[in-house]
């Protein structure tokens, strides 16, 4: 995969992450495989890296416990295509706006990233990889799809102390971010470790601590 944007043409911060991406495959990211030929269903995320007064950080949202997939995840914006989409660009960036109030003026597109199968859901998955450029407010659009909208610090998902792995009663065991009333799993997460690893931004971690998921879901739920 080639980015058709030049690392010289973003931040400093986030160059080394666009200049790794050039040549990657779905094996960078953990846990994370390309789908099987011919199955899945086409959707896009958006992997919105922005700077804010903490330093470069991520755009995240968690999913309403009432939703029928994935209930009360924390995911990146976006999901399935429309068939009036442009390509998965134009998905990511219309999903964030329909969750998240992201305006798309604002969002400069870097690069798309290798398809990434979900098996739990049958997405197969394009990470839109994108600069905010000029940030707008965003908050859930619809509580009905989406009950919190958070722009998390890169320097606290690479912080040692917010790392771990959590192990799910199906036998799944993946890596695991702790955030202010958010636990990233799963899938985000598996995309989350791949990409600080990338962007050079990755510190020792303690891969041997792990949790319980229900565990690790209370103890960060906000009284």
């Amino acid at each position: 995969m080639t980015a058709p944007v030049e690392p010289g043409d973003v931040p400093d911060w986030m160059s080394g992450l666009l200049k790794a991406t050039a040549e990657i495959d779905a094996r960078a990211f953990t846990r994370i495989s390309a789908p099987p030929p011919g199955t899945g269903r086409a959707a896009a995320v958006l992997v919105l890296f922005g700077e804010g007064p903490d330093g470069p950080d991520v755009l995240l949202l968690r999913r309403a416990d009432t939703l029928g997939s994935h209930p009360g995840q924390v995911a990146f914006p976006g999901g399935a295509a429309d068939p009036t989409d442009d390509g998965p660009v134009d998905t990511a960036l219309r999903e964030a706006f329909e969750e998240t109030g992201v305006l798309r003026e604002g969002v400069r597109p870097l690069a798309t990233l290798p398809e990434l199968y979900v098996p739990v859901s049958g997405f197969v998955v394009t990470p839109v990889l994108a600069h905010w450029a000029r940030p707008s407010p965003v908050a859930p659009v619809d509580p009905a799809e989406t009950a919190a909208v958070a722009r998390v610090p890169v320097a606290h998902l690479a912080d040692p102390a917010n790392r771990f792995r959590v192990r799910h009663q199906a036998g799944y065991v993946g890596p695991a971010f702790s955030a202010p009333g958010m636990l990233v799993w799963g899938f985000t997460a598996g995309l989350l470790s791949g990409l600080l690893a990338l962007g050079g931004w990755e510190r020792p971690w303690d891969t041997s601590d792990v949790r319980d998921l229900d565990l690790a879901l209370r103890a960060t739920e906000v009284p």
